[in-house]
Formats: C-alpha cells, sequence, structure tokens
C-alpha cells in the first residue's frame, strides 16, 4: 500500500470510531495495535477521546448512546472551506447529518452522506490537522469507498472534493478507480454492483496496517472479534477483514511478496 498524503485537499485526514462501548474499544485497540489513550479534553468534548500510536494521533473515538446507529469507523475528509463543501454536498445529490461546527480550535467538522449513502466526515483543520502518522504498522494505511453506484460516485466526489480520479481496473467483474495528487495515491473506489447484493448500503472501509494479517487476525479473535472475510494474498498486500467486538468492521493489510518494491 502506498502511503497516504493527508493534506491534499479532498484527502483522508482523519478517522474515528463511534462505539457503544468506549471501554472495551480502549482495550481492544489498545491490545489489536499497541494504541495508548488520550482523553484529556473528554469531559470538553463529549467524552472524545484520541487514540495514539507511540504518542502519535492515529485516530479518535466517540461514545454513543448504542441507539443511534450501529458502531462504526468514519473517515473524515479535508476541507479548506466546511461551509462550502457542505453546500456541494447538498447540490450534488448528497444529504447533510450535521451540519458544519466549530470544535473549539481544532477545526470545523461536518458529517454526511454521498450521492450513493455513503456516510463520512468533512474536517476543516485549525489546531487539530489529522493523522500524525499513516501508512505505518498500527496506523491507517488505506482508504477505500465501495460503492454500486460507481460512475455517480466518482462525479460526487469529483465535484465536490476536487478529485482527480485514474482508472484502476475497468474490467466487468472488477471495477476500480484511484484518487491521486501526482504520485500520491489518496484513496480507492471500488464498483462492488458486480458482488454485492443490491440495495446494500454505500460505505467507507478504514485498512490498519499490520506486520502480520494471520497473526493480526488471530489477535483479533483472541480479543473477541471476529474475522469476516479471512487473509487473502492480493497486488496490493495480504488483506483480511475483521470486526472489533461490538461489531465495528475494518480491514487489515500487511506487505506480501507480490507487491513491487
Amino acid at each position: 500500500m502506498p502511503k497516504p498524503n493527508t493534506t491534499t485537499p479532498g484527502a483522508p485526514c482523519w478517522i474515528d470510531l463511534y462505539t457503544s462501548n468506549p471501554d472495551a474499544a480502549k482495550a481492544f485497540y489498545g491490545e489489536a495495535f499497541g494504541w495508548t489513550v488520550d482523553d484529556t479534553n473528554a469531559e470538553q468534548f463529549g467524552g472524545y477521546f484520541t487514540f495514539l500510536k507511540d504518542g502519535r494521533k492515529v485516530a479518535g473515538g466517540m461514545p454513543s448512546d448504542g441507539q443511534s446507529g450501529p458502531d462504526t469507523w468514519t473517515v473524515y475528509l479535508r476541507s479548506t472551506d466546511a461551509a462550502t463543501t457542505v453546500a456541494q454536498v447538498r447540490a450534488k445529490g448528497g444529504n447533510v447529518i450535521v451540519d458544519p461546527m466549530p470544535v473549539a480550535d481544532l477545526g470545523t467538522m461536518a458529517v454526511v452522506t454521498d450521492v450513493a449513502g455513503a456516510s463520512l466526515g468533512i474536517w476543516q483543520p485549525g489546531q487539530h490537522v489529522g493523522f500524525d502518522v499513516v501508512g505505518e504498522p498500527g496506523s491507517a494505511n488505506w482508504f477505500e469507498l465501495h460503492t454500486s453506484r460507481y460512475e455517480a460516485s466518482l462525479n460526487f466526489y469529483r465535484d465536490v472534493f476536487g478529485w482527480t480520479v485514474t482508472t484502476a481496473s475497468d474490467a466487468p467483474e472488477f471495477r476500480y478507480s484511484v484518487f491521486a495528487d501526482g504520485d500520491d495515491q489518496l484513496a480507492g473506489v471500488m464498483d462492488t454492483s458486480a458482488f454485492l447484493p443490491e440495495g446494500v448500503t454505500a460505505e467507507w472501509s478504514v485498512y490498519f496496517g499490520v506486520d502480520d494479517t494471520d497473526k493480526a487476525s488471530e489477535l483479533v479473535v483472541e480479543l473477541g472479534g471476529t474475522v469476516v472475510e479471512p487473509a487473502e494474498d492480493t497486488p496490493y498486500g495480504r488483506l483480511a477483514r475483521v470486526a472489533d467486538p461490538t461489531g465495528t468492521q475494518f480491514k487489515l493489510v500487511a506487505p506480501n511478496d507480490q507487491m513491487p518494491g
């Protein structure tokens, strides 16, 4: 997997976990990835906490009430003007869940759904610019949109976030495009219409880097999670889809011999 550049407008710049069991999440991800927790300002920000890897910010976490939707990882795309981006979301067929709101001096956030119904966050950086580290074991390595409205989704992200999209594969059984900025590959978009049932909601997925996908999958199970899709070799690394103890899904990726370089 390429190391993403999170400073490009429109690029994934942050992720956070919406969880019905924050204590269990802190314990699980701490054991799974070696994360620690900074909850210094949790009381000020509604219980929000930050996951750290070796003292560097890798993700956030927010307690849910268990009633307002499933536990999930949310991907935030960088914006230079959250209000303008949200207006474009509405104009291009998306919906707004949370209107732009300042988060002290840290930045401005919003939560929206795209034209295919995938939920995502928008982050206009202030003092909090996003990830301290990506592309390493124990941190986010890749971000991917799965959608059955492939062309409509590509147009949406071009129009709203200014994406430059290149086609990686256009075979009927596997259509995939990449959002890139020069040589930096920032996110992927996969057409799911060929293999997922009609009506499955579009979604963003996060890949976390590990040294060994099989061992990491075994650890997930030991910690009370589940393996949704067992590890397999791909041209981009050895991948697996897993879930934490409350069912929040994410992916694991480790290098394999098929990867260039």
